[in-house]
C-alpha cells in the first residue's frame, strides 16, 4: 500500500472512531488540547440524530442592490460530507428547506450544520436527515441573502471551520475538529470516555463517586495540557 493510500485508510479509520464518540467527550478533548471547537447554540432540530464528516463550507451575506439567491450548491457536495452554512447567525430568514433536505438525503450527504436558521423541519424529521441549526422559522432567504463563498473558512457558532474540518453532531450539539488534528483529538476523546466508563463501572461495583473519580484523575481529564 502506498503512503498516500495508507494515510487515507488511517484517516478513514480514525473518522470511524470519532463518529462513535460523544460531542461531550470530544469537547473535553478540545479543551484539553486548547482547541476552540464547540459550536455555540447550534443544536439538532429534532433529537436522536448524529452526523460526522468533513465540512463542505458555504457563506451567505445580505443582498445589495442585486437580487439574492440561495444557490444550487447541493449538486457539488460529495457523499459523506457535512454541509456547513454560515448565514451570520441570522434568525430572520432561512437558508435551508425541504428540497435541499430531500436532495441531500438522496445524495448520501452526512447532514447539515447552519449558523442561522432552517425551515421545513418536518421533512428532515420524516427522512431522518441530520439537521443542526440555531433555530427554525419559515421565511425564505430568497431575495434576502446570496451565496458569496464556497469551501472557504466560515463561522459556525463562533468557531472558524475550514473546508475539510470534521464536524460531529449529536443531541448535545456540534463540535468542529481541525482536519490536521483529527488523530490527536480522537485519541484524547476516546481516552477520556474510557476513563469515564471506568468510573461508572467502579460505582456500579460499590465504589463511592469520590474514590472512583480520584482513581481516574477525573477532575483533570479536560484540563489543558502543557506544551
Amino acid at each position: 500500500m502506498s503512503a498516500a493510500k495508507k494515510g487515507g485508510a488511517d484517516a478513514a479509520a480514525t473518522l470511524k472512531i470519532l463518529a462513535g464518540l460523544s460531542t461531550s467527550g470530544v469537547s473535553d478533548a478540545l479543551d484539553r488540547l486548547g482547541i476552540a471547537g464547540q459550536c455555540f447554540r447550534v443544536m439538532p432540530i429534532f433529537p436522536g440524530v448524529r452526523l460526522c464528516g468533513p465540512a463542505f463550507t458555504l457563506r451567505y451575506q445580505p443582498i445589495g442592490i442585486e437580487g439574492g439567491t440561495v444557490g444550487d450548491f447541493i449538486d457539488d457536495v460529495p457523499p459523506g460530507a457535512v454541509v456547513a452554512i454560515d448565514n451570520a447567525g441570522r434568525t430572520d430568514c432561512t437558508v435551508w428547506g425541504d428540497i435541499l433536505t430531500d436532495t441531500a438525503a438522496r445524495r448520501g450527504i452526512a447532514g447539515t450544520v447552519i449558523h442561522g436558521i432552517c425551515r421545513d423541519v418536518d421533512r428532515s424529521r420524516e427522512m431522518g436527515y441530520p439537521l443542526f441549526a440555531t433555530g427554525h422559522w419559515m421565511r425564505t432567504g430568497k431575495d434576502r441573502v446570496h451565496l458569496v463563498a464556497t469551501n472557504e473558512p466560515v463561522d459556525i457558532g463562533g468557531v472558524l471551520v475550514a473546508a475539510g474540518d470534521i464536524l460531529l453532531g449529536d443531541d448535545n450539539g456540534v463540535v468542529a475538529v481541525p482536519a490536521a488534528r483529527l488523530a490527536e483529538v480522537t485519541e484524547t476523546a476516546a481516552a477520556i470516555e474510557a476513563a469515564e466508563e471506568r468510573i461508572r463501572a467502579a460505582i456500579a461495583e460499590g465504589s463511592s463517586l469520590r474514590e472512583a473519580r480520584a482513581a481516574q484523575g477525573y477532575h483533570a481529564l479536560q484540563s489543558r495540557t502543557k506544551n
